[in-house]
């Protein structure tokens, strides 16, 4: 199978880079190329690609906002945010609109490839240790469930209720698996902790994504904060079994 890919940034040069890297591997193909949010939506549209490799900062459409729409078109193609350090603000933005994980620009190109074949086959490509970079980080930007009555930062009482309904769907066991992927923790991880096969923990992730009608980890991860299941500050929860 061959993984195809759009790649979306306003720099040329650097387009030119990436398509060379990709184009030098038998299974994945460039499809198209696009200098801003809106040509990305449109190519997206046309092409039907597997991958698309998002830039943020663009003109006119940025890559935040491009990421809303084609996630909104119900479009098959999954979205990897790229960004730099000190683009770092954007990218809580870009996974909450459905991105499947973020790149930084100068990653390796063995990094970049097996992120591409890591979305294409239906995962997230955000590791556990920048999960947990990620959260200490943007923690505190997430909406608290408990915050004043001023509804400053607070969740509607019409959100409140849509997470809770959808927690109910999940089992016990389940809670506790979501939980433990939103501290940021392996299948490995979360296997150990909570004395499973990783086999089962696989299994347990596949169906709270099912049930949560999510697309992959790192929207679970907005959304058991979200939802205030586990808070900023909290640590991953211990359990004795």
């Amino acid at each position: 199978m061959t993984i195809r890919v759009l790649l979306v940034d306003d720099q040329p040069l650097l387009r030119m880079g990436f398509r060379m890297v990709l184009e030098s591997q038998p299974d994945i193909t460039v499809v198209g190329e696009a200098s801003d949010g809106a040509a990305a939506v449109r190519l997206t549209a046309e092409h039907a690609p597997d991958v698309v490799l998002m830039d943020v900062r663009m003109p006119s459409v940025d890559g935040i906002e491009a990421t809303k729409r084609i996630v909104a078109a119900g479009d098959a193609s999954r979205v990897l945010i790229l960004t730099t350090f000190d683009l770092d603000q954007y990218v809580l933005a870009g996974l909450r609109a459905g991105a499947s994980g973020f790149l930084l620009k100068d990653v390796p190109p063995g990094d970049l490839l097996a992120a591409i074949r890591t979305v294409a086959a239906g995962d997230a490509v955000v590791a556990p240790n920048v999960t947990r970079r990620l959260l200490d980080s943007f923690a505190h930007r997430l909406p608290d469930p408990d915050a004043g009555a001023d509804g400053t930062s607070a969740l509607s009482a019409a959100a409140r209720a849509a997470g809770a309904d959808r927690l109910a769907r999940l089992t016990d066991r389940e809670r506790d698996v979501l939980g433990e992927v939103a501290a940021g923790l392996s299948n490995a991880e979360i296997a150990g902790r909570l004395v499973l096969s990783e086999a089962t923990v696989k299994t347990h992730v596949g169906r709270i994504l099912a049930k949560l009608e999510l697309r992959d980890r790192v929207q679970a991860v907005v959304f058991a904060y979200e939802t205030g299941l586990i808070r900023p500050s909290a640590k991953p929860p211990r359990h004795d079994a």
